[in-house]
């Protein structure tokens, strides 16, 4: 019995901390992703849509990196590899996915923004229109 409250009060505490870690990247709600970004410099962020998605609206700083493109792996180069990445989609089946290109390309540390940019705006969160 002692085990089973032990393991619900880790559940809660981790799920009101509004992070999780999937086994390759560590997981955000927006309003966390939000402050992640904003109390660090310099922070690669990665859109992995399209570039009409992306042309719709994107996160300040945003550089699109279009997961469906034929050179996604090697555009990944671009980025460096010693600083945190954080990575966002549309609703983040797509940023999971690309979750383990970049593992492979060499990245340690990787935010995810849990439910993509659709939970972002649910959030009450802004986006940016391509310039």
């Amino acid at each position: 019995m002692k085990k089973i409250g032990f393991y619900l009060v880790f559940i809660i505490t981790v799920s009101g901390c509004g992070w999780y870690t999937s086994s390759d990247a560590i997981k955000l709600e927006p309003k966390t992703f939000e402050s992640k970004l904003n109390e660090s410099r310099g922070v690669q962020l990665v859109d992995v849509r399209t570039p009409k998605e992306f042309s719709q609206g994107h996160i300040k700083s945003a550089i699109n990196i279009n997961f469906f493109s034929e050179n996604f792996d090697d555009s990944l180069n671009i980025l460096n590899k010693d600083k945190p990445v954080y990575i966002y989609c549309r609703s983040g089946k797509r940023s999971s996915k690309s979750v383990s290109k970049f593992k492979d390309a060499g990245f340690k540390t990787i935010y995810e923004l849990d439910g993509g940019i659709l939970n972002w705006r649910s959030e009450g969160l802004k986006t940016m229109n391509k310039d």
